[in-house]
């Protein structure tokens, strides 16, 4: 049995949750580039150029990739063979926000209540998610989620009947909803199966994947492939000014379900698809 202070989580949110808010992932800044140099559309390349332009200055460290810092969704990963001291793991998975919110010099996105909305003043709380596993090491995943995506994301409770089609329509219809408002080219999570909220979290969860990765099982890689045509059909473009690129990728998970369900979530990210990970 290994121990690990709780500090040591405390420490890897903080530095995630900024890097993050900073700093692009290889893979997303590839395929920006890459999408950007296939517009023949002029505003839509010019589009393109703007946001490689915004990603290089976020990078001085200066000034964050988005004003909307975002809710801090934190994934950890703990193994079932590690003793976690020094403290309560959720009070310190808070502590790594509330501190990389200060020290990061982010936008105090949290308030305590829908209705109500005081703001915390350090963008507490995290949205926390645990799931153990085997081995004896925590892997810790932060991804801020901006709201303007963020409310453009829809679960869709469907029947066994609507079938592949009926499922790809309800994510097409959603994304074409969708419209520029959630800052495209944006990437597609989707989780399909479970019941209504192990779907949603799967789509949430589809977005932390590399994007150009594919789904390991052939019949949903071959979803995601037509999916990702028929969105960028729809020629919302980048910003929503028209163009070849509406959307980067589309990542789907899926999962066992009920015999009377089909549920499909949507979550969608802005081409900002933030998110780091560690393994302590």
């Amino acid at each position: 049995m290994r121990e690990l202070n709780v500090a040591e989580i405390t420490k890897a949110v903080k530095t995630l949750y900024i890097n993050a808010n900073y700093h692009l992932g290889e893979d997303v800044k590839r395929c920006i580039h890459q999408c950007g140099a296939r517009e023949r559309d002029e505003l839509a390349s010019s589009v393109f150029e703007t946001i490689e332009h915004n990603i290089a200055v976020a990078e001085e460290g200066v000034f964050p990739i988005c004003q909307d810092t975002g809710m801090a969704c934190v994934f950890l990963e703990i193994g079932q063979d590690v003793h976690l001291v020094g403290g309560n793991l959720k009070d310190a998975v808070n502590e790594g926000v509330r501190q990389g919110c200060k020290e990061g010099y982010l936008r105090r996105t949290i308030v305590e209540d829908p209705f109500r909305r005081k703001n915390t003043e350090d963008s507490t709380p995290a949205d926390i998610n645990i799931d153990i596993v085997s081995g004896e090491q925590v892997k810790v995943i932060v991804a801020p989620k901006g709201f303007g995506s963020e409310n453009m994301s829809q679960i869709r409770m469907l029947t066994p009947g609507a079938g592949v089609k009926g499922a790809e329509e309800a994510i097409l219809d959603i994304c074409r909803q969708a419209g520029g408002n959630p800052c495209p080219p944006m990437v597609v999570g989707v989780g399909i199966g479970g019941n209504f909220n192990k779907a949603a979290l799967m789509a949430k969860k589809a977005l932390l994947r590399p994007i150009g990765t594919h789904h390991e099982d052939a019949f949903y890689a071959e979803m995601e492939e037509r999916l990702l045509e028929q969105i960028n059909d729809l020629n919302i473009g980048p910003q929503g000014f028209g163009g070849k690129t509406t959307a980067l990728a589309v990542h789907i998970l899926a999962a066992p379900t009920h015999i009377a369900g089909l549920p499909v979530a949507v979550n969608i990210n802005c081409h900002v698809s933030r998110h780091g990970e560690i393994l302590l």
